[in-house]
């Protein structure tokens, strides 16, 4: 049986003018009513297919394609539409950066309403497929199924899918054969797996009722050539676990790093969780410019290796340093930022909650032959405090690279408490970037902005922003 579906209340004519937030298209009927429609690119005329009723605005998705914009492309990818990823795939790489730009800065003036003093244009990616260097894939004992291929008639396989989840999917799994955004090696083991996978009849993860044997699979690769699997079991059958492990090792001898885990928990996440090393070494290398970094299955690291080392080099770019200052550097991670900065300052200090980025942090400082940083473990609203700047010496530079959600209101506080003439903010988040800053704006100008495209053929973009004191 097919989906049920329900009536459908079809907008006629909506021109698609602009990029909303999250990347949805945005555009209005003849009367003017505004909708903000998955699906379509801006200079499209589209009906759209209403899934929800405002009084003031309707979403959809596109139903019919009345004309289409000069600015759209033919998706290069078989799984596009189907797998959560890569919304823009259809928007040229060009109009992805410019509507990238302008969301910035919408997000600043329009939102924050904030002076921007200068705006540099953004630095596109050379590399806009396989620039990943890390991809995580789910297994689930159930596949999503396409609408038209239900429509179609005939036998549907509903069988095990390895890949990617449906966006509003959480127990169904999008089957990938051929992923665009890592290295074609990581297509190979996820294609291995999962045809072993259906030859020795394991389990896949049933997320409705906890079981299964395969539940998800991490592929981390460096720009050295470098490789680390990690193998998430819902079950944990050592005898099958070993069978497993060795065939795949088997297959790949020449994988650098190798580890396995058992989640039998009621979710995904894995950080509380012990990895067991299976085979070859305990990490794997990268080098950003300078600067060399062990990462191991649980590191945090910047997923586009190329589009860092450009971050980082206009991080120092826009710092300015001349060797004397003191940098602190707020969310510090396992200390990729402050290391990279290291050799440009006199002493830099950084922040992290989660521990073992820190003891992270720590290799890699001795790896480089770095002795001049420092890093404490803690959230930063409870460590970066009055008391840590009495402790360490006033800043003259502050780095902030927070998470999504931006800078704890504390944080802001202590930021403006301690007068520091410059603050570099790198955000993944234009709009919680832009609210921060708006909370310092009393103290402090927006110098310029830095946009950079990290993640080609999706709405997310990672932004500089330069703070003086007024």
């Amino acid at each position: 049986m097919g989906r049920r579906r329900k009536t459908k209340r079809i907008a006629q004519d909506v021109s698609i003018s602009g990029i909303a937030d999250k990347g949805q298209a945005v555009g209005r009927d003849a009367e003017g009513m505004v909708y903000f429609v998955a699906g379509a690119v801006p200079g499209d005329v589209v009906d759209v297919w209403v899934k929800k009723k405002k009084s003031s605005f309707r979403q959809g998705v596109v139903e019919t394609f009345k004309s289409l914009s000069s600015e759209r492309v033919e998706a290069f990818c078989e799984h596009f539409g189907n797998c959560g990823g890569c919304k823009w795939q259809y928007l040229n790489y060009q109009s992805q950066l410019k509507y990238k730009e302008e969301a910035i800065v919408d997000a600043f003036e329009r939102l924050g309403h904030l002076e921007i003093k200068e705006k540099r244009p953004i630095m596109g990616c050379e590399q806009t497929k396989q620039y990943r260097n890390k991809m995580e894939y789910s297994f689930s004992s159930r596949r999503w199924v396409p609408q038209e291929e239900l429509d179609a008639g005939g036998e549907v396989n509903f069988g095990p899918a390895t890949g990617f989840h449906k966006a509003g999917a959480f127990n169904m799994v999008v089957q990938i054969e051929k992923c665009h955004l890592q290295d074609d090696l990581s297509n190979k083991i996820r294609n291995f797996v999962h045809q072993q996978a259906l030859d020795q009849e394991w389990t896949f993860h049933n997320p409705r009722e906890h079981t299964g044997f395969l539940r998800n699979l991490m592929i981390r690769n460096t720009t050295l050539g470098e490789w680390m699997v990690v193998m998430i079991f819902g079950e944990g059958d050592e005898e099958q676990i070993t069978t497993f492990m060795e065939l795949m090792t088997t297959e790949f001898p020449d994988l650098t790093s190798v580890y396995y885990v058992i989640n039998t928990k009621h979710n995904d996440s894995t950080s509380d969780l012990p990895f067991h090393h299976y085979k070859g070494a305990l990490t794997i290398t990268e080098q950003l410019g300078h600067i060399n970094y062990k990462i191991g299955p649980k590191s945090f690291f910047q997923t586009n290796t190329y589009q860092a080392k450009r971050l980082y080099d206009e991080v120092v770019n826009v710092a300015g340093l001349t060797g004397d200052e003191l940098v602190y550097d707020l969310y510090t991670g396992l200390g990729s930022i402050a290391l990279y900065v290291a050799d440009k300052c006199k002493r830099v200090v950084g922040i992290e909650e989660i521990a073992p980025a820190i003891e992270d942090a720590m290799v890699n400082m001795e790896l480089n032959g770095i002795t001049n940083a420092n890093f404490e473990v803690g959230d930063c609203k409870d460590v970066f405090n009055e008391a840590f700047v009495k402790n360490h010496g006033a800043p003259d530079l502050v780095i902030v690279d927070p998470p999504r959600v931006g800078l704890h209101k504390d944080v802001v506080k202590v930021l403006a408490g301690t007068g520091v003439d410059k603050i570099v903010y790198v955000s993944c988040n234009p709009s919680t970037q832009a609210r921060d800053i708006a909370l310092l704006s009393e103290q402090y100008t927006v110098e310029l902005i830095q946009p950079v495209d990290m993640f080609p053929h999706t709405h997310h973009v990672e932004n500089i922003a330069v703070l003086k004191k007024r």
